[in-house]
């Protein structure tokens, strides 16, 4: 009888089936590994979407990602912000600032948070630079993949 033994059918475990040359490589994930990468995507593809369609939106702007808002709760009547639009000063740019914790609580899946980061990108800018949803999304295709 071996000395080691596989009780729970992992496999052979320990320094011995570290990957090396010889070895298998391990498959790199198709998707990112955390929800904060995840989401850091989505806010990336959401600002290219828009900078093809209309990059006069985005000029002058910055587009940041926070955890939650920090805000007064009895001001906010019990409803929490996904994004704020700050608009610009003579300190700094215009800012559009989006929470990631509201927006990932809102999604039922993935690919319904991605669609939803879109929608609050194209709704923030249009409240920021006076232009409307049309004009920086004129397909219209993020509001038709539901």
């Amino acid at each position: 009888m071996s000395s080691r033994r596989d009780r729970h059918g992992r496999g052979l475990r320990g320094p011995l089936v570290l990957p090396n040359e010889l070895g298998v490589r391990r498959a790199a994930p198709l998707r990112p590994a955390t929800r904060v990468a995840f989401f850091d995507d989505c806010v990336g593809a959401a600002v290219q979407r828009v900078s093809r369609q209309c990059p006069e939106a985005l000029v002058g702007l910055s587009v940041g990602v926070e955890d939650v808002p920090n805000f007064d709760p009895a001001w906010a009547g019990g409803r929490v912000p996904l994004a704020s639009a700050v608009e610009a000063s003579a300190a700094r740019p215009a800012q559009v600032v989006l929470y990631r914790r509201p927006l990932e609580h809102r999604a039922a899946s993935r690919e319904g948070l991605r669609i939803l980061v879109y929608r609050t990108v194209v709704e923030q800018l249009s409240a920021l630079t006076g232009r409307s949803v049309e004009e920086i999304d004129p397909d219209g295709a993020g509001f038709d993949d539901d």
